[in-house]
């Protein structure tokens, strides 16, 4: 069996896991300069999935997803939540291998990476979904991303070919690092969003001290 047929045949997510780092997936031009496949950060098992654009330089250099700046903001907006990111989300992205420059993945390369980020929601039992700027927008509702992008984020919605799922857009981690004046809107955003995972199940915060 092909690898990358093998990776998409997995019936668990850890075994997903696993087959695609091993992959050693040459299906677009990223594969060239890349030093890590990058799969996730955090819980397969987790309430919340987050969807990113694509690596960068730290994370190409250890194969974890989230793990440079942009990584530890998104720490701090879920810790104010009671929430710990490798705990209560999984994290993935577009594209599982850095593009050049940090530039956005371009339409091909996120077509060619695509099947293996549908059978990681398809794996996933999270039921909520938060699409991490306009690329995974893009990608995962492109008729919500012809407008600008403050006019979706926040909001709740559904999609006919992942019933079960509610989807909501985020302000991505970067474009908070760079504009901070987008920070205080973006934690009302994650604290709704925490609020909606909790009734699905998911534990409420611990009091500190409690």
């Amino acid at each position: 069996m092909h690898p990358l047929f093998a990776v998409l045949k997995a019936e668990t997510y850890p075994d997903f896991r696993e087959r695609m780092r091993e992959s050693g997936c040459t299906r677009c031009a990223l594969a060239e300069h890349r030093t890590h496949i990058v799969v996730d950060r955090g819980n397969p098992d987790a309430a919340i999935l987050a969807i990113g654009e694509a690596p960068g330089a730290q994370e190409d250099e250890t194969g974890v997803a989230f793990c440079g700046r942009a990584g530890k903001m998104l720490d701090e907006l879920f810790a104010a939540e009671g929430l710990s990111t490798d705990e209560h989300l999984l994290i993935v992205n577009v594209v599982k291998c850095r593009p050049p420059l940090n530039r956005a993945p371009h339409r091909d390369e996120a077509a060619r990476c695509r099947p293996f980020l549908e059978r990681q929601l398809a794996l996933s039992p999270a039921r909520v979904v938060a699409l991490m700027g306009t690329t995974a927008l893009r990608h995962i509702a492109p008729d919500r991303a012809k407008g600008r992008l403050a006019e979706q984020v926040g909001r709740f919605f559904q999609l006919d070919e992942w019933p079960g799922r509610e989807f909501v857009t985020l302000y991505h981690p970067a474009a908070i690092l760079y504009n901070r004046s987008l920070e205080p809107v973006a934690r009302e955003h994650v604290r709704a969003l925490a609020a909606r995972a909790r009734t699905d199940g998911m534990p409420a915060p611990v009091p500190p001290g409690g």
